[in-house]
């Protein structure tokens, strides 16, 4: 039994020490704290980018795909939310991914965000306005 645990405890090492010095560690798909959308992370030109690839609601009330209808673009509210890039131009720098930004399809609002690794299945992504003082982070959990 003694062991199991310390093989276990050299195994959850190794994993974070993966995760927090491998840029790409981010890259999969995760899901929201609700479990309403699963978000895929993928790397394009050395950044960061994460789309909307599953929603348990995807469709309004009429039947129909849900559009991103509260953008304050009024040339891209008939675009599809599923599917939609809501995080953008991150880079990865000490251990964290930065200088992105977060569109909010509920709110139609975007916000200057960052990322960071709690463990291999855990993210904490903090959005916010100015400093991130004045903002709110999400918990997503690594879907696969």
């Amino acid at each position: 039994m003694k062991k199991l645990t310390i093989f276990s405890i050299l195994i959850f090492s190794a994993l974070q020490l993966f995760a927090s010095g491998n840029p790409d560690a981010i890259l999969g798909v995760w899901s929201n704290r609700s479990n309403k959308g699963h978000i895929q992370i993928y790397k394009h030109n050395d950044k960061y980018y994460g789309k909307l690839i599953w929603l348990k609601e995807p469709n309004d009330e009429k039947g129909h795909p849900k559009t991103d209808y509260k953008n304050p673009d009024k040339t891209l509210r008939n675009r599809y939310v599923m599917g939609l890039v809501i995080l953008r131009h991150f880079r990865y720098d000490d251990n964290e991914w930065k200088g992105g930004r977060i569109y909010n399809p509920n709110d139609g609002k975007e916000y200057k965000c960052y990322m960071k690794l709690k463990n291999s299945g855990t993210l904490t992504v903090r959005g916010y306005i100015g400093i991130s003082l004045f903002g709110m982070t999400e918990t997503f959990t690594r879907v696969r």
